[in-house]
């Protein structure tokens, strides 16, 4: 169920006026989700006959509509490849998911260390989904 609404960005300028790279309202999250493992059980790509019959997780599917619906954007970044975007798709569908995109061919392997120009939150998937809260923990940064 690909969703339908709108995704409204905030111009941002730099200091000599030029244009950056929109960003969305600060009240506004930017939700990656993987798939296998995740939201579902680990299917790796070797055995794509899985992918369409996998039960999803519960609270997975409660708590991303939730998110969707509160007005969050719902990207799911996946290691499957293109090939498997139809099977994705319809079982997404299938289950119900609200989402507003999928990307393919993430990387596969884990241990990912994301380098960005924008602020990016991290939280690890650890076998329930629930409301997030925050918490402090050390992380790892560029030395000025």
């Amino acid at each position: 169920m690909k969703g339908k609404k709108e995704i409204h960005l905030v111009d941002k300028f730099n200091a000599k006026g030029e244009k950056l790279s929109p960003l969305l309202p600060e009240e506004q999250k930017n939700f990656m989700i993987d798939i296998d493992g995740t939201v579902c059980d680990d299917v790796p790509n070797e055995e794509p006959e899985r992918m369409g019959t996998v039960p999803p997780y519960p609270d997975a599917l409660k708590i991303v509509n939730k998110w969707f619906d509160d007005g969050h954007i719902i990207t799911f970044f996946t290691s499957r490849t293109e090939e498997h975007r139809q099977v994705t798709e319809e079982w997404l569908d299938k289950h119900g998911f609200k989402y507003h995109g999928i990307l393919f061919g993430k990387p596969r392997g884990g241990n990912y260390h994301w380098i960005d120009n924008h602020i990016v939150k991290a939280t690890r998937f650890k076998g329930k989904f629930t409301d997030l809260v925050v918490r402090t923990h050390p992380i790892e940064v560029f030395q000025h």
